[in-house]
C-alpha cells in the first residue's frame, strides 16, 4: 500500500464544522486524471484540490480542483484551503486554469485570495426561475468566464433562506446558479447551487464570490463590505474590490490530517 498526504480544511469558516470542507493533497508528481477523480469521488466533498509544486516562474505550485464528477476550471474554497496547508511565508501563488490566483497573510490567521472579477449582464432565464422555485419577473443575471454565474436577485436574506429548488431540473443547467439578497447581520447574504457540477447545494463558494463581489460593490456603491453564505453550514467572508481584481478573506480549519491509501 502507498499513502498520499491527505487534509481536509474547512474554509471560510470561524470554527470546526463551518464553511466549506474541501480535501487537499499535496503530490510529488500528476497522477492519472482518472485516478484524481476518482479520489475526489471516495472523498465526497464539493471539492478535493490537487497540488504539485511548479516550475514556473511566476508560481508556487500548480492546482487542480475536482468535484466528484467532473474537473472544474475555478475553485476559490479549496485554493484558500490549499494555501492554508502549504504556506510559508508571507504569500503562496497558484498556476490554475483560470491563471495565477495568490493568497496572502491578513491579519491573525485571516487569509486573502486574490481572484479574477467576473462580470454579469441582465437576462431572462425562465427555466432557471423554475427550477429555483421563483417567480417569472426576478431578475437574472448572466456573467461570463469563471464557473458561469447565474445570479437571482431577491428582496431580503429572508427569501434566500427559503428558496427550495428543484435539483433534479438544476441539474440540466450549466451554470453556477446563485440566489443573493442584502443580508441582516452582513452586508450581503446568499447561497449557491452547483447541481450541473455534481453539487446540489455547496456550503460556501470562493468562486461565486468572484461574479457577486463586484454585482454588489456596484449597488453598495463601496468596494468593500462583508457576506455570508447562508447554508445549513454558513460561512462568512471579507469581500473587496480591487481594479479586476476580487479579493476574499476568511479563516481556515484543519480538521483531518492522515495518508489516503491506494492499492499497489
Amino acid at each position: 500500500m502507498s499513502g498520499l498526504p491527505f487534509y481536509q480544511v474547512d474554509a471560510f469558516a470561524r470554527r470546526a464544522f463551518e464553511g466549506n470542507p474541501a480535501a487537499v493533497m499535496p503530490l510529488d508528481e500528476w497522477l492519472p486524471d482518472a485516478a484524481m477523480q476518482s479520489i475526489a469521488a471516495e472523498n465526497n466533498l464539493s471539492e478535493t484540490a490537487f497540488l504539485v509544486r511548479s516550475d514556473r516562474d511566476d508560481a508556487d505550485y500548480d492546482l487542480r480542483w475536482f468535484t466528484p464528477k467532473v474537473e472544474v476550471d475555478l475553485c476559490g474554497h479549496a485554493t484558500l484551503a490549499s494555501a492554508h496547508v502549504v504556506i510559508d511565508g508571507e504569500r503562496v501563488r497558484f498556476a490554475t486554469r483560470s491563471g495565477i490566483l495568490a493568497v496572502t497573510r491578513g491579519e491573525g490567521s485571516l487569509l486573502k485570495l486574490d481572484l479574477p472579477a467576473y462580470r454579469v449582464e441582465p437576462a431572462t432565464e425562465p427555466g432557471l426561475l423554475a427550477a429555483l422555485g421563483l417567480p417569472a419577473g426576478t431578475p437574472t443575471y448572466l456573467g461570463r468566464g469563471g464557473n458561469g454565474a447565474a445570479i437571482a436577485l431577491l428582496a431580503d436574506e429572508a427569501a434566500v433562506r427559503s428558496v427550495a429548488p428543484d435539483f433534479a431540473a438544476l441539474r440540466t443547467i450549466d451554470r453556477l446558479v446563485i440566489v443573493t439578497a442584502p443580508g441582516e447581520a452582513t452586508d450581503i447574504a446568499s447561497r449557491v447551487f452547483a447541481a450541473y457540477h455534481g453539487i446540489d447545494e455547496d456550503p460556501v463558494t470562493g468562486s461565486a464570490h468572484a461574479a457577486l463581489v463586484p454585482f454588489w460593490a456596484d449597488r453598495l456603491g463601496r468596494t468593500r463590505f462583508t457576506a455570508l453564505q447562508a447554508s445549513r453550514r454558513g460561512g462568512h467572508l471579507d469581500c473587496e474590490v480591487a481594479g479586476d481584481r476580487v479579493i476574499l478573506g476568511g479563516h481556515c480549519i484543519t480538521t483531518i490530517e492522515g495518508r489516503f491509501l491506494l492499492s499497489a
